[in-house]
């Protein structure tokens, strides 16, 4: 009991972004940092009074601290370069398994058990080229055909990725994971819908591809930009909307299929550099350009009016708790929530 407790009120205090002073302070010095540490090292536990002010205080349910860890924080790292503070990394990766503890408790209170498979050959990529093949290898796999995806977070857990959006530092976008052989795409939830629906594909390639363990970390991220730009607009339809050789495109074409496509400008141009069909001047010419004029929100090109949000986990709460799988006070619990509050959506929603 104390080995758990240990390791939940450790990890809530993470999730939170709190030292052990801070939870001190948060606690209005009711316990002493000295007393948290010893609940961090298994040496004691709260009485009932305190173990409701520190659920309170972190934000998560009572339950949350004998709950027995199902994922190690040694399953989730982060990608050399990372622009976040140990601290926020910490409470990144603690909120990530946290939600991930919860979503694998609802499958199986749900029986539901279907193993991740990467439907294409697991080849080392080493080119745009390569890049190129597996992106409509894999769009055929998933019968997705080669039309625009209209929401690419639904997809991706159509196919048995767990994504998770979460509220966080403006330095992070997002950040992928295999654990337990589940795919796991982290997204920061403020990001906007087109640069969403590439860094959750980005992301993507960093769980699918196969790179050689010697290829540099930047060459790497370019072949996943690639990725991420040729599943959006493959090849046969970027040529069909731009032909194949241009010595510039207009600023009105790129916004109509960015509009269309769910891809920003800037990416348009750099899949039209990729596949040959404006020169390395005109792409550097266009980027000068964007920099100079501080257009890189890109918010006078056009809207994209698609939507993209991860709703499969609550649906499967919404499920379970509809057909008394679980009760309203389970599936309080598993989001997050007070029973109140999960009681009036589930009214709305009846």
């Amino acid at each position: 009991m104390k080995e758990i407790f240990a390791h939940r009120v450790k990890s809530a205090r993470k999730m939170a972004g709190f030292s052990q002073q801070n939870l001190a302070d948060k606690l209005n010095n009711i316990i002493s940092k000295q007393a948290i540490s010893k609940y961090e090292k298994g040496e004691m536990l709260p009485d009932s009074q305190v173990l409701l002010k520190l659920a309170d205080v972190l934000n998560v349910k009572p339950d949350y601290f004998f709950r027995k860890p199902v994922v190690n924080l040694s399953e989730i790292e982060f990608r050399k370069r990372s622009k976040l503070s140990i601290k926020e990394e910490n409470s990144i990766k603690e909120k990530t398994i946290d939600f991930l503890e919860r979503y694998l408790e609802l499958e199986n209170l749900l029986g539901i058990d279907e193993p991740f498979r990467i439907p294409v050959k697991n080849k080392i990529i080493s080119s745009h080229e390569h890049i190129e093949n597996i992106t409509v290898d894999l769009r055929k796999a998933w019968d997705l055909g080669l039309n625009p995806v209209p929401n690419v977070l639904e997809m991706l857990e159509d196919r048995g990725v767990k994504v998770f959006e979460l509220n966080t530092s403006d330095k992070f976008d997002g950040f992928s994971s295999m654990i337990k052989n589940i795919p796991v795409i982290v997204l920061n939830k403020k990001l906007d819908p087109i640069r969403k629906r590439f860094t959750a594909l980005h992301e993507l390639g960093h769980l699918i591809l196969k790179f050689d363990e010697n290829k540099e970390h930047h060459r790497r991220e370019k072949l996943c930009h690639s990725f991420a730009g040729a599943f959006l607009i493959p090849k046969p339809i970027f040529f069909r909307e731009f032909s194949e050789r241009r010595t510039s495109i207009s600023l009105p074409e790129l916004i109509a299929v960015k509009e269309y496509f769910g891809i920003s400008v800037q990416a348009l141009m750099m899949r039209a550099r990729i596949l040959n069909i404006i020169s390395e001047s005109r792409l550097i010419n266009f980027f000068i350009y964007v920099r100079k004029n501080r257009l890189q929100n890109e918010e006078t090109w056009g809207e994209y009016t698609g939507k993209e949000k991860s709703s499969r986990y609550h649906q499967l709460v919404f499920q379970a708790a509809s057909e008394q799988i679980i009760s309203i006070s389970k599936a309080a619990e598993l989001e997050n929530i007070t029973v109140s509050e999960f009681r009036g959506k589930f009214e709305k929603a009846s």
